[in-house]
């Protein structure tokens, strides 16, 4: 009787969004976001959302991008029938997006090894220049520049190899950022996962949306930094990483 029971009242709760039957023929990314919305997540320009993502489904979102792309095109006046030039760039753009330049939000975080700190180091390790790029969330024009990442371990963190720095800091790079918010993420990234007794991020970058448009200065570059724990208690600290830097970049 209880088996019933339960069955009735399974049968009359609501269908989640991510089920529903009629989910065949609606756009793919109307079904993405109704899933994102019923676990109460959001899907900012800079959040990941691969979480939400079915297999197969990304390809489907890459066709439905393309035919807005298509879309955006005529509405720019762009002949893409008889201009050879321009009749598949709307399928190369959305697969630009998708696959290359935005990827970090729609593919799940790359696979890390950590190792334990078996040698108890506790000494400064500086990790640069990385090359980043990503794109501006204001204008989608690109964010092209060097992060340097300095860490002082204690003997409970974990250790990562060299090359996934670079692997962790473009999946969060590839996204709609604005630098300010995109080298807080990735500090929180290698805080998280290797629980140091510092971090220091340091980000220097050219904004194409400041030399392409508007005031269309070539020169300008923004340098901003994220200090936590000891670097940020410890002037002597914060001052050797920035000598060793300056040095560096020098």
């Amino acid at each position: 009787m209880q088996d019933n029971d339960d069955s009735r009242r399974a049968m009359s709760l609501p269908t989640p969004p991510q089920d529903r039957p009629d989910d065949e023929g609606r756009p793919i990314s109307t079904v993405i976001r109704e899933r994102i919305r019923a676990s109460g997540r959001r899907f900012h320009a800079n959040d990941n959302i691969a979480d939400f993502i079915r297999p197969g489904e990304l390809d489907a979102l890459l066709e439905e991008v393309a035919g807005q792309m298509s879309g955006v095109l005529r509405s720019l006046v762009i002949d893409t029938e008889s201009d050879h030039n321009t009749q598949d760039t709307a399928r190369r753009v959305a697969k630009m997006y998708l696959k290359e330049v935005f990827r970090g939000r729609y593919e799940p975080q790359p696979a890390v090894t950590e190792f334990p700190n078996a040698e108890r180091l506790g000494e400064l390790m500086i990790v640069g220049p990385i090359t980043v790029r990503s794109a501006c969330s204001h204008h989608l024009c690109p964010i092209i520049g060097k992060l340097w990442i300095g860490i002082l371990p204690n003997e409970h963190s974990a250790l990562i190899g060299l090359s996934k720095y670079a692997r962790l800091a473009e999946w969060v790079m590839s996204r709609p950022q604005i630098q300010e918010e995109a080298i807080i993420q990735v500090a929180d990234l290698l805080s998280n996962k290797m629980q140091p007794d510092g971090l220091a991020l340091v980000m220097e970058a050219d904004h194409f949306c400041m030399g392409w448009r508007g005031v269309r200065d070539l020169d300008s570059k923004m340098i901003n930094s994220v200090m936590r724990g000891a670097f940020l208690k410890d002037p002597n600290l914060r001052r050797e990483f920035l000598s060793l830097l300056g040095q560096r970049k020098g």
